[in-house]
């Protein structure tokens, strides 16, 4: 172990030390952002820092269950990534499927996939489904895989869902606007019947959401991380949680 090895262990144990996990969040969402550029700054090809990336996964959710963290959100593909070339977009989707078959075959983390089913290919449809039905008992850690997510699409679905829902009931389109308010469609989308996250974080130092969890996040904390997502180390996530217990959450009050 070199010196920089040494340091980094004792700060990391001190900031775990000093944190406070109840009152740490209990639903975070990861916006798992820099896989490309890490790679090519170690001189390495895009599909070496997804492949990176991916194997921080596991890590990650190790650190989430060591602080009470009972919901993850990860955001692995949205629905602009489907418009990459196919030369991107094919060993992507494969590097994605290796890693929901990694977290199912972990057996205790409960695997759940939020995004728009229809738009991905019929293989990578057939590995969601199976985690989820692989891992629908687990006890542990319930992990949302969002694959082919936009926050747009996710309210669009929602609020075609909700007027399927009302049509089959015989519902005029009066009557449903006339009762319709923000619990109605938050019923209908891809995380029912979750808490709403607390915490949102973004690696590679880019400071915007992309659409992710546009509803779900009206009241969440962000926390902006500078470091490529692969690089992410126990320390960063260690920080964003004692960042996140100092913040005197309002609601709007």
């Amino acid at each position: 172990m070199n010196l920089r090895d040494l340091v980094y262990g004792l700060y990391s144990r001190r900031v775990e030390r000093r944190l406070d996990v109840a009152q740490g969040p209990k639903h975070i969402g990861v916006i798992l952002d820099g896989n490309r550029r890490w790679a090519k700054a170690a001189g390495g090809t895009p599909a070496e820092g997804h492949r990176a990336g991916a194997d921080k996964i596991a890590e990650m959710l190790g650190w989430c269950e060591e602080t009470g963290v009972e919901v993850v959100t990860l955001w692995l593909l949205s629905t602009d990534n489907l418009d990459r070339e196919p030369s991107q977009l094919v060993p992507l989707l494969g590097i994605i499927e290796d890693a929901v078959r990694e977290l199912a075959a972990n057996g205790n983390w409960r695997v759940h996939h939020v995004g728009t089913m229809d738009l991905l290919p019929a293989q990578t449809q057939s590995v969601l489904k199976e985690a989820e039905q692989a891992t629908h008992h687990a006890q542990g850690i319930l992990v949302n895989v969002a694959v082919g997510y936009g926050g747009r699409q996710e309210i669009a679905d929602a609020v075609r869902s909700l007027l399927h829902e009302h049509a089959g009931r015989g519902t005029s389109i009066e009557d449903l606007a006339e009762i319709l308010d923000v619990e109605h469609i938050a019923e209908h989308l891809y995380t029912r019947g979750q808490p709403d996250p607390d915490l949102v974080i973004r690696t590679s130092g880019e400071q915007r959401l992309s659409g992710f969890m546009l509803w779900q996040s009206a009241h969440s904390e962000y926390y902006f991380c500078e470091v490529f997502w692969p690089a992410f180390r126990k320390v960063d996530f260690l920080r964003a949680l004692r960042d996140y217990a100092a913040r005197h959450r309002r609601y709007g009050a």
